[in-house]
């Protein structure tokens, strides 16, 4: 980042904040006396784990709390203007303005009614006074900045139609709009993948040059900390503990929980010649140290597969021709394996293991589990699969009813399929949740009073209550930050040995697929172009795009700094493709027992099992 000289006035500096909220039993603090300041040009990074108060010093610094349930004291400036005694009407002109805010949420973020044109377009005509013509022509410039294939169709599309990936891209377009003086990025990369997310890590450097912009930059990722931060705040249950230059933070920790919070962390390479998953590292709360986590079972080759997947093919047709989502994809998975499937925001990754489940109707192809094609199933058979079949989704928020209470929500299934009585329902409810490291007696809470952290292993205890032989993991762990999500795998594997449960683990974060992986299968443009052995594919890339995946992922080691692979220019390919379009045959050569790539200039097609 930019350097900033000493004289220079702050553009945010933060003095004695203490945020309040108000509850039955009076006013509680959640968080404590925060000072920090960023200089023109400069990026301070501010972690800690879910709860210790991280975005709510960014909500407080935008005055985005609730009024009366939410008090703020201290001073927060702004260029030397104090916020907290602006009107409502100047901070309408503040946000979005002379600061920025990248929501960690895109799709709470989005008007649903509204095309992405339009609300990237009306920031631009309320804080830079553009013609609505300039701003749509401004809007697709930015989208195309951000890198959103086939950005001049998708303007005048809706939220629902991204992914969640490409919704986050639309929310930092929006962000970097206006220009602002001040970038609030709140968990700006959790939802995108490597590639994608040191692209955006690229270009937020770029514009902050350009600009000489101030960042505050609220995140769990120990790796993009290293990569961007010049210096770093560690937060706990809303407390400063521990603050200083990135580079001293990382090489001599002061504070346990900082310690404990690096330990935490999951680093490419770390595997070795290991043939199975390993634990992540036990870590010591008080001390810090970190014990090296044991290596799992390896899987019985011998074992007859539960799920055999053959050609399958995924299409969903549009005004103007048809997304070729998945297309050509072969694998099979072994009772207590981890096939994990890894890849860019929009390759197909989600939409395989939702077609899997019959979640959307396959277009071709043979999805076998148990021995019965499900393609073909009725609505009869399909119920008897999904005992057996289960899914963990990727937002745990949006998959609970909020209506109902947790313990209702874990009992559903198992009452449904009448499997128990509402009395054996509850007990067995009561030993999922201490399963899974909860207390049962929050069966009766709902799902908003639980961190991210607590709604996944909900989530897990809901996709544990039928028993099931396996489980789609999508993105189970990817939004949780470094010390749950150590925990919540732990957790994965832990119940994989107990039960042989067998797992599709959907995820762009590859430190934790290289340690939760008995195989991995990349994906591209809705098709697999290489799979293989965990080891094979990590120490022994083969194809092109595995190995810029591999290159992109952040280290979390601020000497290695700049060391990603620069951006790419070219926009990426889009899976839109005209009606008539007929794909093209695929073969796949074995590099190795169990390791295949993708040939594309050869024809006919060949299986991808193991």
């Amino acid at each position: 980042m930019s350097e900033t000289t000493p004289a220079s006035r702050p553009v945010l500096s933060v003095e004695n904040l203490t945020t309040s909220f108000k509850t039955p039993e009076g006013w509680k603090a959640v968080i404590r006396d925060i000072s920090l300041h960023v200089d023109a040009g400069e990026t301070v990074a501010i972690v800690g784990e879910s709860g210790s108060g991280k975005s709510v010093t960014a909500l407080s610094t935008m005055r985005l709390l609730p009024a009366g349930r939410a008090r703020v004291e201290g001073r927060i400036l702004l260029e030397g203007r104090d916020l907290l005694a602006a009107s409502e009407a100047e901070m309408r002109a503040v946000r979005g303005g002379s600061i920025g805010m990248i929501f960690q949420e895109p799709m709470t973020s989005l008007n649903p009614v509204f095309t992405i044109g339009n609300q990237i377009a009306e920031a631009l005509v309320l804080h830079r006074g553009l013609s609505w013509k300039a701003a749509e022509a401004e809007a697709l410039r930015l989208m195309e900045r951000v890198r959103i294939p086939a950005a001049k169709a998708r303007l005048h599309e809706y939220p629902h139609k991204f992914s969640g990936g490409m919704r986050q891209r639309v929310m930092i377009a929006m962000a970097l709009a206006c220009r602002p003086r001040l970038l609030i990025a709140d968990e700006p990369t959790t939802a995108l993948d490597v590639t994608i997310q040191a692209e955006i890590l690229h270009l937020l450097r770029e514009l902050q040059r350009e600009e000489n912009m101030g960042v505050l930059f609220i995140t769990h990722d120990m790796g993009v900390v290293a990569e961007v931060a010049d210096r770093t705040v560690v937060m706990f249950r809303g407390d400063m503990i521990e603050t200083g230059p990135t580079p001293e933070i990382f090489a001599a920790p002061k504070a346990p929980y900082t310690k404990a919070l690096l330990a935490s962390i999951p680093r490419l390479g770390t595997m070795g010649a290991a043939q199975a998953p390993r634990r992540f590292p036990e870590v010591d709360a008080t001390t810090g140290e970190a014990s090296e986590g044991r290596e799992t079972r390896p899987v019985s080759a011998a074992a007859a597969p539960i799920l055999k997947v053959e050609n399958l093919a995924v299409r969903f047709d549009l005004p103007t021709g048809r997304v070729h989502a998945v297309e050509g994809v072969s694998f099979d998975l072994r009772p207590g394996e981890t096939l994990s499937l890894v890849g860019e925001s929009g390759c197909g990754k989600s939409t395989t293991g939702r077609a899997i489940l019959r979640l959307v109707d396959p277009s071709e192809g043979a999805i076998v589990i148990g021995g019965k094609d499900v393609t073909r199933a009725g609505a009869r058979d399909l119920r008897a699969m999904r005992r057996t079949s289960q899914m963990i989704f990727q937002d745990p928020f949006a998959s609970l009813n909020p209506r109902i209470t947790i313990g209702s929500a874990i009992a559903e299934p198992m009452l449904a399929h009448g499997l128990a009585n509402r009395r054996e329902a509850k007990e067995r409810v009561a030993g999922l949740l201490e399963q899974v490291g909860l207390s049962p007696a929050m069966a009766d809470r709902h799902p908003h009073e639980f961190s991210g952290g607590q709604r996944q292993r909900i989530s897990i205890a809901r996709a544990l209550a039928l028993d099931p032989m396996f489980i789609v993991a999508d993105e189970a762990v990817s939004a949780l930050d470094v010390s749950v999500k150590a925990q919540v795998s732990n957790l994965l594997l832990d119940l994989q040995e107990k039960r042989g449960l067998a797992y599709l683990f959907i995820s762009h974060d590859m430190a934790v697929v290289e340690r939760m992986s008995h195989r991995v299968a990349v994906m591209y443009l809705g098709e697999i172009v290489e799979i293989g052995p965990r080891a094979a594919i990590f120490d022994s890339p083969q194809h092109p795009y595995t190995r810029r995946l591999i290159s992109a992922v952040p280290i979390p080691d601020p000497t290695r700094r700049g060391m990603m692979n620069p951006p790419l220019n070219e926009e990426i390919k889009s899976p839109v493709r005209p009606y008539d379009y007929v794909p093209p045959k695929r073969t796949w050569r074995e590099v190795s027992p169990g390791h295949f790539v993708q040939d594309a200039e050869a024809a006919g097609p060949v299986a991808l099992s193991a």
